[in-house]
């Protein structure tokens, strides 16, 4: 186990890991949001039983130890990439041979954890914890429950928040469509015929993410 976590293959594992697991989260927190779209008893019953859900409760821990692990083996391969390169390298022009994003997944996944904290303050600390005042209630089918809905519309008609939201929705995109591709590579899904196929599949999912999470704010702010 030692040498999992200590070997290059199995840091690369681990990060490849830990990135799909947070991926697919991410796609579950995308189709949690959109339900702001179809209205605040849609989105508030969404909420409270995420809240509510004992497993949810479970999954709270794991999601948070996924996200720190990824953070610290990205630190770790990246400073041994740096390492391993040679000063002369990197002066070598790779434009032509990969995108920005796959040459600078560190800055993205940095300023992709800037966008996370920001939505945590302002929406995940004050929904759980109550941070800066609980939140009304609203009562569906006898059911009370918090009422989370003009704590998320009301922020992202706020024109300089929204414009953020989308900016941090396109960054997500970027480094996740890098991201899922690289993953799937290091489970050894990389040969000529599936290569193709999970590009595709790699783009798909980064576009998916970046407009259904810029089209939240977009709605709010014209509505």
């Amino acid at each position: 186990m030692k040498k999992l976590f200590s070997s290059s293959v199995g840091q690369k594992l681990i990060m490849s890991l830990s990135g799909l697991f947070l991926i697919t989260f991410i796609l579950v927190h995308l189709l949690l949001n959109l339900l702001l779209l179809v209205g605040p008893e849609a989105y508030n019953k969404a909420v409270h039983f995420m809240a509510t859900n004992p497993l949810m409760h479970l999954m709270e821990p794991v999601l948070a130890a996924g996200f720190i692990f990824h953070i610290i083996y990205a630190t770790i391969l990246t400073l041994q990439n740096q390492k391993a390169r040679p000063e002369a390298y990197a002066v070598v022009d790779q434009s032509e041979s990969s995108s920005w994003a796959s040459r600078n997944m560190y800055v993205l996944g940095g300023l992709v954890f800037i966008f996370i904290a920001l939505h945590l303050v302002n929406f995940f600390f004050k929904m759980k914890f109550g941070v800066g005042g609980d939140l009304p209630k609203v009562v569906y089918e006898g059911i009370k429950m918090d009422d989370a809905y003009p704590l998320v519309s009301g922020l992202f008609k706020v024109w300089w928040y929204a414009v953020i939201y989308v900016i941090g929705a396109v960054l997500l995109a970027l480094h996740l469509r890098h991201s899922l591709w690289s993953a799937l590579q290091t489970l050894g899904m990389n040969n000529s015929n599936l290569r193709p196929i999970l590009e595709n599949i790699s783009i798909l999912y980064a576009v998916i993410i970046g407009l259904g999470f810029s089209i939240i704010p977009i709605y709010f702010l014209i509505s």
